[in-house]
């Protein structure tokens, strides 16, 4: 009997069991905040099992894909790459137009946010290049994304003409390496029951009441990012309906995306996701990481919402050369976000610099950033992870 039902549960639905997760969380928090908070700490072996197998998964997976490539799968990798870049300067050209529509007054006050933002796009890039020669080791140990992509895509290149006993082990070793990772997205059901339980248990929703405008500002722009910008990229790309990849990607990636707030731990869902799309492994091994890395839609909305509130509320006239400008810093700041909960909001202050904002208000902005994030960051992650499957299906798709 306990057999069956545990072959039930792992053959079942997961969307339907993460529903159940969910609305399970949330009857929870209401019937006891000790509970609540209790449960929290399910949601967080849950998430910290994603962030431990995602730096092993991408450099097997990323080293397996490439030695094994064959030569019609690497020229599709330029043309994702294109639709990451492009949508996210969309996202920050939309966040702009968003902002000058529906212009936000914050109420800043002094806040002591312990925090070290980078001071100029130099220091951004200065540490994308010091991720990128980092040593492995300590890239898996670090979770660093990107050094973890550099060692995998050479190692990929160089065993690409290694002999087919040696290959044909890394293949191996990345089957078995996706296999666990299908055993740690299974127990996603508990893991989101966990996070939502604790959540509303400790913070609530009435702490949000106050930055109702500036979350609506963001959350709306999200929304219409998810499902009228990225469906019109996919359009432009396929010539074909959008649609269906659009809200299987929301449905099955933005969901988890959004409880665990980590593009990096949503990187084994995502390739469990792409697999289950019958998408072409040797190019969604390689852009799904990446996209983890550099497709940040989301990051640049907030970036951008959050610095022209500033400058709104500092009296600032913003012109359209100077919002341009801001896009283009955004998309580029968003580049350099980390793959975890909260990583765009540290960037704001080098977009608030090119209107002469101090980083003291600078930093206080960043506080009200992390007072909304329980559903901001969220919805952040959300899209930008949902679209690391969105454009690598327009792509990769057979």
């Amino acid at each position: 009997m306990a057999t069956t039902l545990i072959n039930r549960i792992m053959s079942g639905s997961l969307v339907l069991q993460i529903v159940i997760g969910i609305v399970a969380g949330v009857a929870l928090s209401l019937v006891s905040q000790e509970a609540g908070k209790a449960a929290m700490v399910l949601g967080n072996l849950f998430v910290q099992a994603l962030k431990a197998v995602a730096p092993i998964l991408v450099l097997v997976l990323v080293a397996s894909a490439i030695a094994n490539r064959r030569a019609s799968h690497t020229s599709q990798l330029r043309p994702i790459l294109i639709m990451y870049l492009v949508g996210t300067i969309a996202a920050a050209l939309l966040a702009v137009t968003m902002s000058t529509l529906f212009p936000t007054i914050l109420a800043l006050q002094m806040a002591d946010v312990e925090a070290s933002a980078p001071q100029g796009i130099a220091e951004v890039l200065g540490g994308l290049l010091q991720k990128l020669v980092d040593n492995p080791v300590n890239a898996i140990l670090t979770g660093n994304f990107i050094g973890i992509l550099v060692w995998g895509v050479l190692l990929g290149v160089f065993l690409h003409e290694a002999a087919d006993s040696t290959r044909r082990v890394l293949a191996d070793t990345a089957h078995a390496v996706t296999h666990i990772v299908r055993l740690v997205i299974r127990l996603a059901p508990i893991g989101i029951f966990g996070l939502v339980a604790g959540n509303l248990a400790q913070s609530g929703f009435s702490v949000l009441g106050g930055y109702a405008r500036i979350l609506t500002v963001l959350l709306g722009s999200m929304l219409i990012m998810a499902l009228l910008v990225n469906p019109l990229i996919v359009w432009i790309k396929t010539r074909k309906n959008p649609y269906p990849i659009v809200l299987a990607a929301l449905r099955e990636s933005g969901v988890t995306a959004f409880f665990t707030r980590s593009s990096a731990a949503n990187i084994p869902v995502n390739l469990a996701l792409c697999e289950r799309l019958n998408l072409e492994k040797d190019t969604y091994a390689v852009s799904i990481p990446l996209g983890a890395t550099i497709n940040m839609g989301g990051a640049a909305i907030t970036i951008t919402v959050l610095t022209l509130a500033a400058a709104h509320t500092l009296g600032i006239q913003v012109d359209l050369p100077t919002a341009l400008l801001l896009s283009v810093v955004a998309a580029l700041s968003a580049c350099g976000a980390s793959g975890v909960a909260g990583g765009s909001l540290l960037l704001i202050p080098l977009s608030c610099g090119l209107f002469g904002i101090s980083n003291d208000i600078a930093m206080q902005v960043v506080a009200v950033g992390f007072v909304i994030s329980v559903l901001q960051d969220s919805a952040e992650t959300a899209l930008n992870s949902s679209t690391d499957v969105v454009f690598t299906a327009a792509v990769a798709g057979k």
